[in-house]
């Protein structure tokens, strides 16, 4: 499905400051809620949020015009900047980082592995130099009178081994809030867990991430 399909283009929600060293940073996120979660949360001087409608074209199989046709691959050539293809320059792009920010579920992780092989395929230089990021979002939020502050889960299995390792401490009778996509949590929880670079969880993706994306959805 392309994204003519949904009638709209993705609007980019920029940062008040822009350019390779300034520490600009783009976030890419599925659709306008998340991108309004975001934006609530963001540092507006440092962080730029691009939203992605549905999901794009595949980008590995798809040529050169079809790439550049794209009303999603479009803007987000032109917003990450440092050209395309044969002509990328890195230290031209206007973004220290351009970080994937999706839900963990299924589609996000659909999301992300498109958004990956592109820019392994079309954007190459850009992963070579460490400025693609994937952030992960918490899946849910464990709140107990024992702990100083609540603690994030990311994952079931990760939620699963929190429960039993608080368990065997005593801490019995969990508060557990699951999130339903990012537009489901708060404000200060998304900037400490997806959106600080301090205490955020995410590392920069290699062509090793590209190859094994590429080896089940490309």
């Amino acid at each position: 499905m392309s994204y003519r399909d949904y009638g709209k283009t993705p609007r980019l929600h920029p940062s008040r400051v822009s350019g390779r060293g300034s520490g600009a940073e783009l976030f890419v996120v599925e659709g306008d809620s998340a991108a309004q979660a975001v934006l609530a949360a963001r540092d507006a001087e440092h962080q730029a949020v691009l939203p992605m409608q549905g999901k794009p074209l595949n980008p590995v199989r798809a040529n050169r015009a079809k790439v550049l046709a794209n009303a999603f691959y479009r803007p987000l050539i032109q917003s990450v900047g440092g050209g395309f293809d044969a002509d990328v320059v890195p230290r031209h792009a206007r973004y220290d980082r351009v970080l994937m920010l999706f839900d963990p579920d299924a589609d996000g992780i659909h999301a992300s592995a498109l958004l990956l092989m592109f820019f392994g395929r079309w954007m190459r230089p850009l992963v070579e130099h460490g400025l693609v990021y994937a952030v992960r979002a918490p899946f849910a939020t464990i709140e107990h009178p024992r702990l100083a502050e609540p603690i994030q889960a990311y994952s079931k299995e990760d939620l699963a081994g929190l429960r039993s390792r608080l368990a065997e401490a005593g801490a019995l009778d969990l508060q557990v809030r699951y999130y339903r996509g990012l537009a489901s949590i708060d404000a200060g929880t998304l900037w400490a867990s997806c959106l600080d670079p301090a205490t955020r969880r995410g590392r920069a993706m290699g062509l090793g991430e590209v190859e094994n994306a590429k080896a089940v959805f490309g």
